[in-house]
């Protein structure tokens, strides 16, 4: 995990981390962002999340077909996918890659990114470390992410996926881990390839089971012993 955090005072390569920040905001490469407001982004740049949490989002136009009473017609429109998120102290960059587009988002109020050219860190070697480290670390999530989207049964995909955000981003709390941040049945739906109808009546299962809990403002929790 990086250390980009203000919170980070203690470890290692805070000095460093803060010079980034000095630099971001002397030229203009540092902005803070309002609850779901779209990151402006374009591919070949690097983005630090400082503080908060990006939603990552998949965009891809398909083909819906319309029957009227003349003819038949085919049209195009657009389908989201929830891909994951960046926390605070990570990097992510945007892939173009035609008929799909990766957009980002600020998941929490106050969400605050760098952005820069790679050739930037060519002045933090002791980062550009780092964020090569985060990167590969990110690569291994994402395999271990496309091996619990190949379960046949929803409410497997379901659980391992919840089981997997947990997993990065969960935090000690009574009812267990939870995520630190709301995620809604629509974007976990599709996440794993459902309907936010299905997500919500599989949830209600794992909860009956003791599998997952809910705590206060609709955070999702695994018990300690799933944790472990």
């Amino acid at each position: 995990m990086l250390s980009l955090s203000d919170s980070s005072e203690a470890s290692r390569p805070f000095l460093a981390w803060q010079r980034i920040l000095d630099w971001a905001r002397e030229h203009y490469r540092y902005r803070v962002f309002s609850k779901d407001e779209r990151i402006p982004t374009r591919a070949g740049l690097l983005y630090l999340v400082h503080r908060g949490v990006i939603r990552l989002v998949g965009t891809a136009q398909v083909n819906v077909s319309t029957r009227t009473v003349e003819s038949q017609l085919s049209q195009q429109a657009t389908e989201d996918a929830f891909l994951g998120f960046v926390a605070a102290g990570q990097p992510f960059e945007i892939v173009a890659q035609s008929p799909f587009k990766l957009q980002a988002y600020s998941h929490l109020d106050q969400t605050s990114v760098i952005w820069m050219y790679w050739q930037d860190l060519d002045n933090w070697p002791h980062v550009r470390r780092e964020v090569l480290d985060a990167f590969r670390y990110q690569h291994q999530r994402k395999l271990l992410w496309l091996s619990t989207l190949g379960q046949r049964r929803t409410i497997d995909r379901l659980l391992g996926f919840l089981t997997l955000l947990i997993e990065e981003f969960g935090e000690p709390t009574n009812e267990g881990y939870c995520l630190p941040f709301p995620l809604t049945h629509a974007q976990i739906g599709s996440a794993i390839g459902s309907t936010r109808v299905t997500v919500t009546r599989l949830m209600g299962k794992l909860r009956q089971k003791g599998l997952i809990g809910i705590q206060g403002e609709h955070l999702i929790c695994l018990p300690v012993q799933l944790k472990d």
